[in-house]
């Protein structure tokens, strides 16, 4: 009994505590029951409320297919490998080139360089944390067979522009929409716009089932080789086993493969979620303008931060607020954000700011020419995100928060 105690607090003390984190109370009620009624079932593996989710999904997205993985990174990786599939009439080969922004996660990349495709780096615009379009045209040359673009945090490039160039020059388009599920360009969903488009439902996200992932795609070749893929390469097509009459019918391996399905679990949780997606938007733009108005009709506001501008025919959805600091700032952020951490306002940096600095870069000599990209380094430095939260903000909230950002002043 004594290390029992000893050993809840432990946890205890590892756990800490903010006065505003990045999500309070992602998970409801509702969302934890329809979980646990998949464990009372017994059906926890891949079943039916994954099809359910998948066929929904696609509908409200307008895609014909949509294939749910056991989280974001796995999107981004079938997707790639689904680019360069002998299967694929149009795919990439090793050796050929792919283009990816500077300002970008780990499996956001990483895919594309185990597929054995050289990688590219194009900066961003700090202002908008996105792309420029012009930017990525400008590194295109003959090699060049996948661009895999990013939409930040709610927010994207002109995409349809560089949609109909990727088409135009039989360019595969990888759209990694993880971080932002619902938004729209042009009426248009962003993750419809490429060849592939890729979501996650981890924890802060737009909708959460804490892990889990989605891709979409047009194409029923597509969308038969993700299949197969997400599930070691195995086919149960009935069509499949009467080509193969001497194999047993329940276990034909078609395909190269991974194993990254979902559990039933997660597709009943974000299924609940997915229901409550437009609402979550709604209130997440609302808070972010409560907090950015209160801000500025301060008496302390002083141009202290830059909020990202949301471009013409963009309607955003948001999962965190980016917050860049007026440059003079720049060498106290490090201790501005110790600062408002230990208050209580949990922090993250953008993305992981521009990746050609990060460590794996120079192990696998990803930036041999050692390239600055001047605007991926200026939201590394400057930049940070605090939480957006699925329930309306209080003024209390809203209060605590501005204590903690006017602190910059004193530091």
């Amino acid at each position: 009994m004594q290390l029992k105690n000893k050993f809840n607090h432990s946890i205890l003390l590892s756990r800490k505590k903010y006065r505003y984190p990045l999500l309070r109370n992602g998970l409801d009620k509702f969302d934890l029951k329809k979980g646990i009624q998949v464990i009372q079932s017994g059906h926890i593996t891949m079943n039916k409320h994954t099809e359910i989710f998948e066929k929904k999904f696609a509908k409200k997205l307008k895609t014909k297919y949509a294939v749910m993985v056991n989280s974001g990174s796995s999107a981004n990786l079938l997707a790639t490998f689904a680019s360069c599939n002998p299967l694929r009439k149009n795919r990439f080969k090793k050796g050929d080139h792919a283009i990816i922004q500077s300002l970008c996660w780990s499996t956001s990349l990483w895919p594309l360089v185990q597929a054995g495709l050289k990688v590219k780096f194009v900066d961003v615009n700090p202002l908008s944390l996105n792309v420029n379009v012009e930017d990525i045209i400008s590194k295109v040359n003959l090699k060049t067979k996948v661009i895999m673009i990013i939409n930040v945090l709610g927010l994207s490039c002109d995409i349809l522009r560089l949609k109909n160039f990727c088409r135009k020059k039989k360019i595969i388009l990888i759209e990694d929409n993880c971080e932002s599920l619902g938004a729209k360009y042009n009426e248009k969903y962003l993750g419809t716009y490429g060849d592939f488009g890729t979501f996650s439902f981890f924890y802060s996200h737009p909708i959460t089932s804490g892990e889990g992932g989605m891709i979409v795609c047009n194409d029923k070749e597509d969308y038969n080789i993700l299949k197969s893929l997400r599930s070691h390469g195995w086919s149960r097509n009935k069509k499949t086993s009467k080509k193969y009459p001497n194999l047993d019918p329940r276990y034909i391996f078609v395909n190269s493969g991974f194993n990254v399905r979902p559990l039933d679990i997660q597709a009943a949780i974000a299924l609940n979620q997915f229901k409550k997606l437009d609402k979550f938007k709604k209130i997440r733009i609302e808070n972010r303008k409560k907090i950015i108005d209160s801000l500025k009709k301060d008496s302390k506001w002083k141009n202290q931060f830059h909020f990202i501008e949301v471009p013409l025919k963009m309607k955003p959805s948001y999962m965190v607020f980016p917050i860049i600091l007026n440059p003079k700032f720049k060498n106290k952020k490090k201790q501005f954000i110790n600062e408002i951490e230990k208050r209580g306002l949990q922090t993250r940096p953008i993305i992981s700011g521009s990746f050609v600095n990060q460590p794996a870069t120079s192990l696998y000599k990803l930036n041999p020419k050692k390239i600055r990209f001047k605007g991926a380094e200026k939201i590394e430095k400057l930049g940070f995100v605090i939480g957006l939260h699925t329930t309306k903000i209080s003024n209390i909230e809203i209060n605590f928060i501005k204590d903690c950002l006017f602190l910059i002043d004193k530091i």
